[in-house]
C-alpha cells in the first residue's frame, strides 16, 4: 500500500482547541493564535502582513469567497465550511465564524475576525461534495456559472434559503 505523501494527508484538528485570525479590511492578516501556526505550519513572521489566501486551498471555490467578502464587506457575520492548506501540503477542513470588525466612532469596517473549529465528518460530507461540483464549473465555465449553480442549488432546498443560512444549517448538525 502506498505511503500518503503529505499532499494527500488530512490534519487533524483538535475538537477543544480554536484556529483564530483577524484582518484589516483587504484581508491582510494582523493577528493569528499559535494554534493557527501550529496547524498552518507558518510562523507568525511569514503570517502577519500576509493575504489570508496564504492557506487558500485549491480545492476551495471562489464563489464561496466571492460571497463571503460580500456579506463581510457589508457588515453581516457569516459562517462557513472552508479546505485550508499548510504550509506543507497537508489540507484541513474548518467550520469558521467570519465577523466583521467596526471602528465604534464611525461605525466602518476595520477588518475581520475569524474563529475556526474542526467538524464533523457528516458536514464533511454534506458540503465537500458540493464545494466539488462548484469547482468543476468554474475551471469550464467560470465563476459566475458556478454562483448560478449554487444559487439553484440552494433555491431548491427552499426559497428562503441563501449561502448565509445554507452554513447555518450545516452548522446545526455538528
Amino acid at each position: 500500500m502506498k505511503k500518503p505523501t503529505p499532499i494527500d494527508e488530512e490534519i487533524v484538528l483538535d475538537p477543544k482547541r480554536y484556529i483564530v485570525s483577524e484582518t484589516d479590511e483587504k484581508g491582510k492578516i494582523t493577528f493569528c493564535n499559535d494554534y493557527f501556526m501550529e496547524v498552518s505550519g507558518y510562523s507568525n513572521e511569514e503570517l502577519i502582513g500576509k493575504s489570508h489566501n496564504i492557506v487558500r486551498h485549491p480545492d476551495m471555490p471562489k464563489v464561496v469567497f466571492k460571497l463571503l467578502w460580500e456579506t463581510i464587506s457589508q457588515g453581516k457575520n457569516i459562517n462557513a465550511v472552508v479546505k485550508n492548506l499548510a504550509k506543507d501540503g497537508r489540507y484541513y477542513w474548518i467550520f469558521t465564524e467570519f465577523e466583521s470588525r467596526k471602528d465604534r466612532d464611525t461605525g466602518e469596517i476595520i477588518g475581520y475576525h475569524a474563529d475556526r473549529k474542526s467538524i464533523s465528518v457528516h458536514v464533511l460530507e454534506i458540503i465537500a461534495n458540493l464545494y466539488a461540483k462548484l469547482l468543476e464549473i468554474e475551471k469550464s465555465q467560470g465563476i459566475e456559472a458556478s454562483e448560478k449553480y449554487l444559487i439553484s442549488f440552494l433555491k431548491e432546498k427552499g426559497d428562503d434559503v441563501n449561502f448565509a443560512n445554507i452554513m447555518e444549517e450545516i452548522h446545526r448538525f455538528y
